[in-house]
């Protein structure tokens, strides 16, 4: 996968901004390899046309910057190219776009700065690439955003109520049961019946003005909940050290808890810490609070299992 773009720039003098140049240009040549591909890569036309067209915006911000970094030989940077590339597989394209204008946040922050150390005759072509990064990639990922992108809020539903509630039973059946097998089993048991009700709450909220199917979105809601419950449980099914188990299950929870939260915070444009600590910090006192209430049920009953 080779760029046309990456080729030695014009032997220049050195200016001022050849450091900087350098750095930005390797950035937009990356963005333009990357849309470059992706233009060409499977999907509906309106998507290919969308990635083209950022492609070429991007090749104009490579142009500019190739003015400043003299004989510098500019290459893309090979390991996001195929990032993203993997993301749009797996996640979408409607995701790839939004993780691209993620990044585009801090090259905006990085331009406005720089605005006094651009020549003068060169200011006005820098203007302009400043507005091309405020807005162009929200635009298209508005113009190619998948319909599956409606049905997220459900899974991030199902898999956020799921974290809470079952590591909080595997927690509190360990407290009473001493026993990892059967934690895991009341959590597996726990998580069918509370997929249904999820599922079933999910389909009554979506049949209430939601613009899509409601049966798919119980689907998601659901679906999401029993996969995310199943998970947390595996470990206490592999091994009967009570430690062992509570925390690799604790530690898949977070680790889902930090894929949730990165996604949305992509797609949403919010803080990843903010999601991240909320749900985790939820997930953990649930835990834990649960485990001594299981302890206690445990030694006022008596329950010797």
């Amino acid at each position: 996968m080779q760029s046309s773009l990456e080729l030695g720039s014009r032997n220049l003098p050195n200016y001022p901004l050849r450091s900087i140049a350098v750095k930005e240009a390797r950035d937009e040549l990356t963005d333009y390899t990357i849309y470059n591909e992706l233009s060409t890569a499977d999907g509906s036309q309106k998507s290919r046309k969308a990635f083209a067209e950022l492609s070429e915006m991007e090749r104009k911000h490579y142009e500019f910057w190739e003015r400043f970094v003299g004989s510098e030989v500019i290459r893309p940077k090979r390991a996001t190219v195929y990032f993203v590339l993997l993301a749009k597989r797996v996640l979408g394209d409607s995701f790839a776009i939004r993780f691209l204008e993620h990044r585009e946040r801090t090259t905006i922050k990085e331009y406005e700065s720089l605005r006094n150390s651009i020549p003068e005759n060169d200011k006005g072509d820098f203007g302009q690439i400043i507005e091309d990064e405020k807005g162009h990639e929200t635009r298209f990922a508005e113009q190619v955003e998948q319909s599956y992108i409606k049905y997220v809020s459900f899974i991030i539903l199902g898999l956020s109520d799921a974290l809470v509630e079952i590591a909080g039973i595997h927690a509190g059946s360990l407290g009473i049961y001493n026993s990892t097998e059967l934690s895991g089993l009341a959590g597996v048991v726990a998580g069918a019946a509370a997929s249904v009700a999820m599922a079933s709450a999910a389909y009554a909220q979506a049949k209430q003005g939601f613009q899509g199917s409601a049966g798919l979105a119980a689907g998601y809601t659901g679906g999401s909940y029993f996969v995310a419950a199943v998970i947390l449980a595996l470990p206490y099914f592999l091994t009967r050290m009570m430690i062992v188990a509570i925390s690799s299950s604790v530690l898949a929870g977070v680790v889902i808890i930090a894929f949730v939260s990165w996604y949305n915070a992509i797609m949403s444009g919010n803080p990843l810490g903010r999601d991240f600590g909320r749900f985790a910090g939820i997930m953990l006192g649930a835990t834990a609070s649960l485990f001594v209430f299981g302890l206690a049920i445990r030694a006022v009953f008596g329950i010797a299992v």
